[in-house]
């Protein structure tokens, strides 16, 4: 068995997944959380020092579940500091350029490996599949290291994407997610007339998928010919618009390319087209030079628009970014503070958000047994003698706990 294990983002995600289905095609079964295994092929984030933190973690539990088995390691903390791998151990250390070898070399790794029959499980398959669309960017902002690990624009063409989908349909998989470094990027890189919605129309006229998930896109990529593809009721009804801040002021520092104006008429946008819709967003707190104005202007954001989920992470200085070179002035019990107000309201904001779906009835794809998601990415839960896994079913939305909604099914 191979413990197939990933950190970070929907991209690293749909990274694993290749490898893991290259994995079974050799025969190996694999599972996706740390466990006793034959071998474990680990893909890091390096988004933040706890991201890097936690790969370091990830790989000693793996080290002490199964010592004597090969661990391969990429993802962007293998391409940033290789070096700080290397001291962990007897691991191999992909960079991102060799990462479409993982499986490979996992299968190396395992040559005169005696694998331990009792470790070998059934492994609940996917219903959820992540697509790499596209890998790199070119934006450059101030706080990120991404384009130093992943890149420039490189956007996968619509062809292959159709036939990957196609191929996870005919799996059985219920829903694709569409995933990259720069989604809302897409054919940024090509002269062909290639777009984001051009591959979406693809997706929906070529294939029978029941729901197609795009949703990690930025303000400026919002456009009427891209919102028209939610006129089909497959496309789930969830934009992750990532804002950062709401101070004009501390998003030219980050070297963002919109304003906070832009940013509210792009949430505007998607609220008059996709009626219902859930808008996430991801905030820094503390970035250099943020005045308590700045975090005001932010918190006044927050409360304008009332975002359906907020990931908010306090500023993480990043060697070989531009921010790194500002002098970093928040103070680390301000950030904390700020970060904190800015979780509390978001938790308020999203605890709202599942009240108002009381009495609803909601298509829900279940990931387990009597568990689901909403096509607006909002957590279901049901009370049912069925195994509902990888089913699409309606379910009317009856309470609320702490995290999600609680439903029944409507017969």
């Amino acid at each position: 068995m191979v413990a197939t294990l990933t950190l970070g983002c929907k991209l690293n995600q749909a990274e694993t997944q290749q490898a893991a289905r290259e994995l079974q095609r050799h025969g190996c079964v694999t599972i996706d959380r740390p466990s006793r295994a034959d071998a474990f092929l680990i893909n890091t984030c390096t988004i933040t020092h706890v991201a890097d933190r936690k790969a370091r973690r990830l790989v000693r539990l793996a080290q002490r579940l199964s010592p004597h088995a090969p661990v391969v390691v990429t993802g962007c903390y293998a391409e940033r500091d290789s070096a700080a791998l290397a001291k962990l151990g007897n691991i191999e250390v992909l960079p991102n350029e060799r990462k479409q070898d993982a499986a490979s070399t996992v299968l190396s790794a395992l040559e005169g490996v005696q694998p331990d029959s009792a470790r070998f499980t059934k492994c609940v398959g996917r219903t959820r599949a992540f697509i790499k669309i596209q890998e790199g960017c070119d934006d450059v902002c101030a706080f990120c290291i991404v384009p130093y690990v992943r890149g420039r624009e490189r956007a996968i063409p619509i062809d292959e994407i159709v036939r990957l989908a196609h191929e996870r349909v005919e799996e059985g998989v219920q829903e694709i997610v569409l995933t990259g470094t720069q989604p809302g990027a897409y054919g940024r890189d090509r002269s062909d007339g290639t777009t984001a919605a051009a591959l979406i129309e693809a997706l929906l006229s070529e294939t029978d998928a029941p729901r197609i998930r795009y949703s990690s896109i930025q303000p400026q990529d919002i456009t009427p010919q891209l919102l028209a593809c939610w006129d089909d009721a497959r496309m789930c009804r969830h934009f992750h618009l990532a804002l950062q801040s709401g101070s004009d002021a501390v998003l030219t520092r980050m070297r963002r390319r919109y304003s906070a104006s832009d940013f509210r008429g792009a949430v505007k946008a998607i609220r008059t087209a996709v009626p219902g819709a859930s808008i996430t967003t991801d905030i820094i707190a503390g970035f250099p030079g943020e005045a308590d104005d700045d975090h005001q202007a932010t918190v006044s954001m927050m409360r304008d628009l009332r975002f359906t989920d907020v990931h908010v992470f306090p500023y993480s200085q990043r060697p070989q970014t531009s921010a790194s070179l500002l002098d970093d002035d928040v103070a680390p019990d301000i950030k904390r503070t700020r970060a904190a107000e800015l979780r509390e309201l978001g938790e308020q904001h999203r605890r709202q958000a599942l009240e108002e779906q009381l009495g609803s009835i909601d298509s829900v794809l279940f990931e387990d047994a009597q568990a689901g998601l909403t096509d607006t990415y909002l957590p279901v839960r049901v009370e049912s003698s069925e195994d509902l896994t990888n089913q699409l079913r309606s379910v009317r939305i009856t309470s609320v706990d702490e995290a999600n909604l609680i439903g029944e099914l409507v017969r």
